[in-house]
C-alpha cells in the first residue's frame, strides 16, 4: 500500500521533478539566508528566485542518460554535489564573505591548518541543507519507490537540455538589462552569484580559470611594452623632505595579523585595548598612517604580501602566492639584496602554508625561518602557528645573527579568526556582543599588542634598535561583515554596507629612530607601502613596475582600489555601484570625477592581473637589476628536519 501511494515516482522524470524543486527550494533560500548579494529591485528579485533553475536543471538530467536505477542513483550523487557546493561556499561565504573559485581549491593544503576556524564556522542547523539529498536517499534505499527499468527517450532528454540552456539564455538576457556587461565586469563575484546563480558561477569561474592560464603561452614583449609604458606614466617622485630618511638602516616589517584601525584608541570598559600601538601612534619618530587600507582578495594574508612585497594586486580569484608561485618577480627582498642587504622571514607556521617555501625564492629572500626553527610548546600553538610572545623571543637569536643591513619580515598568527586564546593568557575581558568571535577579537588583540611591545624591547636590548626602520601592518580584517550587529555594538552606531567600507582601514606605521614622525592623513593601500619604503631608504622606484605610488610623495594617487572594483578617496566610497560621500556616508549621484575614478581603478587592476597572468616581468628587466633565480635557495632547515614532525602537531 505504502508502495503505490508513490507510485508515481517511480517514473524516472517524476523523480528527475522532484529532486529540481527541493534543489532549487534549498538554493533560494540559502540565498536568503547566508549571503549578502545586494539584491535592489524587483528584477534582481525575480532573478534570484529563477537563476538556480537552469544549472540544475542542466546537472540533474545529465542523469537521465543512464537507465533504471542508475539513473536515480546518479540524481542523488548530482544532488549531493551540488548541495556540497553550496554548503561549502556558505562556510566559505561565513568568514571571507566571498565565494569559492577553482584557483582556492590549489589552496587545500593549507586546510589542514585552519580546523578550528572551520568548526567556528560550523552550525548544527546546517545539516538541513543536506536535507533534500537524505529524503532522495532513504526513498531509493528503503524501497519506497522502485525505478523502472526503461531508460528516458532521446527526445525527452535533448528537450530537457536545451530547456536548461533556453533558461540560461533568458536569465543572461535579463540580467543584462539590469547590469550591462555583466560578464565584462567580474572583479565583483557577488554580482555574477545574484545575477547568474551559485552553479552557473561554478562554471563562468572554470572558464575564467582556464583562460587565466592559459594567458602567460600568448604573451609576448609588446605586452610589456604597454604595461611599462603605463607605469611610467603613473610614477610619483619621492619626496626630497624624506627621500634617504632611513638610508642604509635595517628594515623589519611585522605583519599585524587581522589587525583593523578601529581598535587604536578604542577603550573597552574604560581599558585601552592596545596601549602599545596607540603610544606608537603618538610616538615622535613614528609616522602613523590613519586612512590606510587594506586591498586583499581571496588571499587575505597571502595577498597583502604580495602587494607589499612587489606592489602588485593579487589575484581576482584564488591567491598568486598558490598559483603563480614560479613567476618572475621584482620584490622587495631581491631590489634590497643587490644593494647588499640580507633577507629574511620568521614565521612559526609550516613552510608550505600558502605555498611561502616556493614563492620566496621568486622573491628573492635568502632565509626563510619557518616552524621547524622553533621549540613549540603544547600550550604556545595555535591552528595558524606559535603564540606571537614565544614567537618573537625565539625568532630574536636568529634575527641577530643576520648580517647587517637586513630586510626581516614576522608574520604573527595569534590575532587570527576565530580568537582564540587560553584565558590564563587574557589580559583584558572579552567584549560583551554576544558574538563570540567579535568578544574574543579584543583578547587576542591585546595579547598581540603585548607581544609587540616585548619585541620593541628585545629591539633595545640587543642593540638593533636604534639603526633599524620598524614597518608595521595590518595585513587584513579580522572581523568580517557578516557581524555587522555585533560591530554596530562595539563602536555604538549602525554598521552598514557603507560603515563596513571604512573598517577596511587597517593600521600603518613606520618607525624610524632619529626622524621626526607624525599623524599622516592621506589615503593610501598595501599596493603603495613599496615604493614608500624604497623611497625612504634611498632608492629611486623609476623604471620598475609597480602599481602604487610614494605615500609621502605630493605626486601620490589617493584612490585606493579594491580587488572587487570599489574603491574609496578622500571625498567617495564606491560600492556596488553606489556611491557615497566618504567624510559623510550620504549617497551620491555619480559625476565626471567619480566615473574617472572608475576607469582609472579598472586599468590598474586589469594592468596587474595582466602582468600576473602572463608572467609579463620575464620581459622586462628595470636598469640594474639582476633577475632572480629560484634555484638559488634552499629553506631546509636540515638540522632540525628530524624534529619538524613533531612541532607540526
Amino acid at each position: 500500500m505504502k508502495s503505490k501511494s508513490f507510485s508515481w515516482i517511480n517514473n524516472h522524470l517524476n523523480f528527475f521533478m522532484i529532486a529540481i524543486l527541493l534543489l532549487w527550494i534549498k538554493t533560494y533560500v540559502a540565498y536568503n539566508l547566508e549571503f549578502s548579494l545586494g539584491i535592489e529591485n524587483s528584477m534582481q528579485k525575480f532573478l534570484l528566485f529563477l537563476n538556480p533553475a537552469s544549472s540544475i536543471i542542466l546537472f540533474l538530467g545529465l542523469a537521465l542518460f543512464f537507465k533504471g536505477k542508475k539513473a536515480f542513483k546518479w540524481m542523488i550523487i548530482i544532488d549531493f554535489l551540488l548541495s556540497f557546493y553550496l554548503y561549502a561556499n556558505i562556510v566559505y561565504y561565513r568568514f571571507y564573505t566571498d565565494f569559492i573559485t577553482l584557483p582556492t581549491l590549489t589552496q587545500t593544503s593549507n586546510v589542514g591548518d585552519l580546523g578550528q576556524s572551520i568548526l567556528a564556522l560550523i552550525s548544527p542547523n546546517d545539516i538541513l541543507y543536506f536535507v533534500d539529498t537524505i529524503i532522495l536517499f532513504l526513498l531509493v534505499v528503503t524501497k519506497v519507490i522502485k525505478p523502472t527499468t526503461v531508460k528516458v527517450k532521446m527526445r525527452s532528454r535533448v528537450i530537457i537540455l536545451t530547456a536548461a540552456v533556453a533558461l540560461f539564455a533568458v536569465n543572461l538576457g535579463l540580467s543584462e538589462m539590469d547590469r550591462p556587461q555583466l560578464l565584462k565586469r567580474t572583479f565583483d563575484r557577488n554580482y555574477i552569484v545574484k545575477y547568474l546563480g551559485m552553479y552557473n558561477f561554478a562554471i563562468y569561474d572554470a572558464i575564467q580559470s582556464t583562460g587565466a592560464s592559459a594567458q602567460r603561452a600568448m604573451a609576448d614583449t609588446d605586452d610589456i611594452t604597454e604595461v611599462t609604458n603605463y607605469t611610467n606614466a603613473m610614477y610619483a617622485e619621492p619626496n626630497p623632505k624624506y627621500f634617504g630618511a632611513a638610508e642604509g638602516k635595517n628594515v623589519i616589517y611585522i605583519h599585524l595579523e587581522s589587525i583593523q584601525n578601529f581598535i587604536i584608541d578604542y577603550k573597552l570598559n574604560g581599558e585601552e585595548v592596545t596601549p602599545f600601538l596607540n603610544s606608537l601612534s603618538k610616538d615622535q619618530n613614528t609616522f602613523y598612517f590613519d586612512n590606510f587600507f587594506h586591498q586583499t582578495g581571496q588571499g587575505k594574508t597571502a595577498d597583502a604580501e604580495f602587494m607589499l612585497e612587489n606592489s602588485l594586486f593579487g589575484l581576482p580569484q584564488g591567491a598568486a602566492f598558490s598559483t603563480k608561485g614560479r613567476n618572475t618577480y621584482q620584490a622587495q627582498p631581491a631590489i634590497l639584496g643587490q644593494l647588499g642587504y640580507t633577507s629574511a622571514v620568521f614565521h612559526g607556521n609550516t613552510r608550505s602554508f600558502w605555498n611561502r617555501d616556493e614563492i620566496y625564492k621568486s622573491f628573492g629572500f635568502d632565509k626563510f625561518f619557518d616552524l621547524t626553527h622553533y621549540t613549540a610548546e603544547e600550550n604556545e600553538v595555535v591552528n595558524y602557528g606559535l603564540l606571537d610572545k614565544p614567537f618573537f623571543k625565539q625568532s630574536m637569536p636568529m634575527l641577530e645573527s643576520l648580517s647587517q643591513p637586513f630586510y626581516a619580515k614576522f608574520i604573527t598568527v595569534t590575532n587570527h579568526f576565530p580568537f582564540p586564546l587560553a584565558q590564563e593568557l587574557a589580559t583584558i575581558e572579552p567584549h560583551t556582543t554576544g558574538d563570540t568571535s567579535v568578544d574574543n577579537y579584543f583578547q587576542t588583540v591585546r595579547y598581540a599588542d603585548e607581544a609587540l611591545k616585548e619585541f620593541f624591547d628585545y629591539l633595545k636590548e640587543s642593540g638593533l634598535y636604534d639603526n633599524t626602520m620598524i614597518v608595521m601592518y595590518g595585513d587584513h580584517y579580522g572581523i568580517s561583515e557578516s557581524h555587522k550587529k555585533a560591530m554596530s555594538t562595539v563602536l555604538g552606531t549602525e554598521v552598514g554596507d557603507f560603515e563596513n567600507a571604512q573598517l577596511q582601514r587597517v593600521p600603518l606605521f613606520i618607525h624610524i629612530p632619529g626622524v621626526e614622525g607624525g599623524n599622516m592623513h592621506q589615503y593610501g593601500g598595501q599596493i603603495d607601502l613599496l615604493p614608500t619604503v624604497l623611497h625612504l631608504l634611498g632608492v629611486d622606484t623609476k623604471g620598475y613596475v609597480q602599481l602604487g605610488s610614494d605615500l609621502f610623495s605630493k605626486d601620490h594617487q589617493t584612490i585606493v582600489p579594491f580587488r572587487n572594483g570599489d574603491f574609496v578617496t578622500d571625498k567617495v566610497t564606491a560600492l556596488n555601484g553606489k556611491y557615497y560621500d566618504t567624510a559623510t556616508g550620504e549617497q551620491l549621484e555619480a559625476n565626471e570625477e567619480i566615473k574617472q575614478n572608475e576607469k582609472i581603478v579598472q586599468m590598474k587592476l586589469k594592468m596587474s592581473d595582466k602582468i600576473v597572468n602572463q608572467d609579463l616581468l620575464r620581459f622586462y628587466t628595470p636598469e640594474g637589476f639582476e633577475p632572480v633565480d629560484p634555484s638559488d635557495y634552499d629553506y631546509t632547515n636540515r638540522s632540525a628536519s628530524s624534529n619538524e614532525e613533531q612541532n607540526t602537531k
